[in-house]
C-alpha cells in the first residue's frame, strides 16, 4: 500500500510541475494556435440526465478562444463506440448553436482515450501544434502525454468543477495518471488510426 501510494503521488507531482508553464488561465495571455482541440466527454450525467457540467464549460472555453481568435478551427474529439453515443457531433451540434461555423469545426471518432485524441491529432490530422482544451486536471495529463509523444501543446483551462463531481473526478484523475504513465512507459496505440484528414 506505501509503494502504491508513493507512486500515485510521485507521478501526480511529475504532472503537474512538468505542466505547469504550459496551462493558461487567461485568454488575453495564451498565444494563438490554428488548432483548438477539446477532448470530449458525456453532454449529460445520471439516469435523470443532468447536464454534465464539465462538457459545458469546455464548450463554453472552446467558444471564448474561437472567438477571441486564439483559434482558427475546433476538433472535436471524443467516443463514437456505439449507435446511441456520439461525443463528437454532439460537440459540434452545441458548438454551431454557439455561432461556430460548420467549416471551423472538424470531428475525431476515435478519440476513446485522451491518449488517442493526442497521437491522432498529430498523426491522422496532422497537426503537431495545438492547443488542448478541457478542466485543468485533464489538461495536466494531455499535455503530459503530448510533450511525450512530438507535439508542441499549450492549454487552455475551461472552468472547473467543485463539489461532490469534482472531488471523485480528482480521486480518479491520480490513478489515471498512473496508468497513463505505464501507456507510454508501453508505447501503447491508439485503437484506431485511419486515413490523414487536413483541417484546412
Amino acid at each position: 500500500m506505501l509503494l502504491l501510494s508513493t507512486i500515485v503521488f510521485m507521478t501526480d507531482h511529475w504532472v503537474k510541475t512538468s505542466t505547469k508553464a504550459q496551462l493558461y488561465a487567461d485568454i488575453t495571455k495564451i498565444p494563438n494556435n490554428k488548432v483548438g482541440l477539446v477532448l470530449g466527454t458525456s453532454k449529460f450525467i445520471g439516469r435523470r440526465h443532468w447536464l454534465n457540467p464539465f462538457y459545458q464549460y469546455r464548450i463554453d472555453a472552446a467558444v471564448a478562444l474561437f472567438n477571441a481568435g486564439k483559434i482558427q478551427f475546433i476538433l472535436v474529439s471524443g467516443d463514437n463506440g456505439t449507435e446511441h453515443y456520439d461525443e463528437p457531433d454532439m460537440m459540434k451540434k452545441d458548438l454551431i448553436a454557439r455561432g461556430i461555423p460548420a467549416n471551423k469545426i472538424y470531428t475525431d471518432y476515435a478519440g476513446f482515450r485522451t491518449l488517442d485524441s493526442i497521437v491522432r491529432c498529430k498523426e491522422v490530422f496532422g497537426e503537431d501544434h495545438i492547443t488542448i482544451i478541457s478542466q485543468p486536471f485533464h489538461n495536466e495529463r494531455a499535455i503530459f502525454i503530448a510533450n511525450h509523444k512530438g507535439l508542441t501543446a499549450i492549454a487552455y483551462s475551461a472552468q472547473d468543477v467543485s463539489g461532490e463531481d469534482g472531488i471523485r473526478t480528482g480521486i480518479r484523475e491520480k490513478f489515471a495518471r498512473v496508468k497513463m504513465l505505464i501507456d507510454l512507459l508501453i508505447n501503447r496505440k491508439p485503437k484506431y488510426f485511419g486515413s490523414r484528414i487536413s483541417i484546412q
